[in-house]
């Protein structure tokens, strides 16, 4: 198993799916003890009406729900609104994050302990409404995120970035 202890602090960003059922984490990594992992536990006691966040847990039922190791934090960027894209919310983008984390767990880039702490915010569209696709974008988008949180991006890849600067585009950026 490798040992990461030094992922505190780091951040990613990860896609999975296609619209409407695609998700889009942030996801940020803390060890125990840390100023971080203090912020992670700030935002997960200050819930807010529509911004609740929550620890994944996973189970058939309620009453066999267990806590996902590392503890996952997750929080919603956008209002979960009733129906379906609460449902995907909270059941098929909880047990996809989850599933995320645990990919990464396999992959020995976390470890399976109380000494780490996964922060995802969550972003779904409020169109979804494929259950299982949220939840494998979900799963897809966490495992990149940690994944490059955990290992960083390929130095060519940071460079590209720097040199196809002035041409950088984003779907929600029509402009020149």
């Amino acid at each position: 198993m490798n040992d990461h202890t030094d992922i505190d602090g780091r951040f990613a960003q990860g896609w999975g799916g296609m619209a409407p059922n695609g998700v889009h984490v942030n996801v940020l990594l803390a060890r125990r003890g840390t100023r971080t992992a203090a912020s992670i536990t700030t935002a997960f006691t200050s819930p807010r009406p529509g911004f609740t966040p929550v620890l994944a847990s996973i189970g058939a039922d309620q009453p066999s729900y267990v806590t996902v190791n590392p503890p996952t934090v997750i929080l919603s960027k956008t209002e979960a609104t009733k129906g379906i894209h609460e449902t995907v919310t909270f059941g098929a983008a909880g047990v996809g994050i989850s599933q995320g984390v645990l990919d990464a767990v396999a992959e020995d880039l976390l470890v399976a302990d109380q000494e780490s702490i996964v922060f995802v915010s969550l972003w779904i569209d409020p169109a979804a409404e494929n259950e299982t696709a949220v939840k494998d974008a979900a799963r897809a988008a966490t495992s990149a995120a940690v994944r490059e949180a955990v290992l960083g991006r390929p130095a060519e890849a940071r460079q590209a970035l720097v040199n196809d600067r002035d041409t950088l585009r984003h779907p929600f950026y029509n402009g020149d």
